[in-house]
């Protein structure tokens, strides 16, 4: 999860759609909260060492099963609207669908059963929460934050109407809620990253 900077040109439309998010061109990357636009920084190369690290956990353990992995970028809309007038689009590090009636063309209409973020220096707390407040309406069943600095990881997960949240850190192993059976190790993930 690496933003930026918001969009904030007093001149410039401030409150975007997915079809106006749609219509920019460019290799910037971009995530729209609540309308907003963020202009996404290029990750580091410990963030990408968790992410591919993952990724191939992950995507070795559901081979063969009905839920896929994917890594950013990849748009995701919570709340999709069929005229493209939704304002929250999301490219979450890492993800999985189990439905695939929400994988369309060119991005994740609904809700991933799991969201995975990997903290960058340019997060704010503000974004986190905000990202964290629509992955717990749109009903996101288990919610990652990974902060590599730290060592630590917040896993949220959603039980009986409420988010129960644990934080594991140093080289504890972590397990997988949505998918019993997978744990992942976090001593494992830091030595990855030559953290």
């Amino acid at each position: 999860m690496v933003d930026a900077a918001r969009i904030d040109d007093s001149e410039e439309k401030t409150n975007y759609t997915y079809a106006d998010y749609l219509e920019w061109e460019g290799l910037e990357r971009y995530q729209l909260i609540n309308g907003e636009a963020y202009l996404m920084a290029s990750p580091s190369v410990a963030h990408q060492a968790i992410a591919m690290g993952l990724s191939v956990k992950f995507g070795n353990w559901l081979s063969g099963k009905s839920c896929q992995v994917f890594a950013a970028p990849l748009d995701v809309r919570l709340f999709p609207k069929q005229d493209k007038s939704d304002n929250t689009v999301l490219q979450p590090d890492l993800l999985v669908v189990c439905d695939k009636k929400k994988l369309s063309k060119g991005s994740v209409d609904g809700p991933p059963d799991l969201v995975i973020e990997i903290v960058s220096p340019s997060n704010t707390h503000s974004q986190l929460f905000h990202k964290f407040h629509y992955y717990l309406k749109a009903g996101v069943k288990e919610y990652w934050v990974i902060d590599p600095e730290a060592k630590k990881v917040n896993l949220h997960n959603y039980d009986n109407g409420r988010y129960i949240i644990t934080v594991y850190d140093d080289n504890e192993t972590v397990p997988v809620t949505i998918l019993p059976g997978l744990e992942i190790s976090l001593e494992d993930l830091w030595a990855r990253a030559n953290i």
